[in-house]
């Protein structure tokens, strides 16, 4: 594994999901989260826990990127990387916005859109760790 390059794509890859998470859940769907006041903070409040998000956003990232090192196969960075933001996309509408669906005072179409955009967002994720990751250089074997 490329250490180096993982925290690169880390990097990015935060940049990326604020980016598309700001596109996706701050324009296009946040009219879906307004009937639920009692459920989401306000704006002025998420504000005040901005760092906390980046700073946890930023650290599970790197463990994405970490995963995406080990699964690594070779393939071109941003198709390689689609296929996997895809993957972890689906991972976390089933196993995140399911739940939240079943357990939060919500209603389906935001649900819905909430999952829509967990798709999009990180399968953007996924292609900017696929653009940056590439894997060390493998040590030329010497004849001795």
């Amino acid at each position: 594994m490329n250490y180096g390059r993982i925290v690169l794509a880390g990097v990015v890859a935060t940049v990326a999901f604020f980016v598309s998470g700001f596109l996706v859940f701050g324009l296009l769907i946040s009219k879906y989260y307004a009937p639920y006041p009692g459920v989401y903070r306000s704006l002025e409040a998420v504000q005040a826990h901005i760092p906390i998000g980046i700073a946890s956003t930023f650290l599970a990232l790197l463990v994405l990127a970490a995963i995406y090192a080990k699964g690594y196969e070779g393939g071109a960075g941003v198709v390689e990387g689609a296929r996997f933001g895809l993957l972890v996309g689906l991972f976390v509408v089933f196993a995140v916005v399911g739940d939240e669906y079943v357990t939060l005072n919500i209603g389906r179409r935001l649900a819905l859109a909430m999952a829509a955009g967990r798709l999009v967002d990180w399968t953007v994720v996924g292609m900017a760790i696929g653009l940056v990751y590439k894997p060390a250089a493998a040590p030329a074997n010497r004849a001795a």
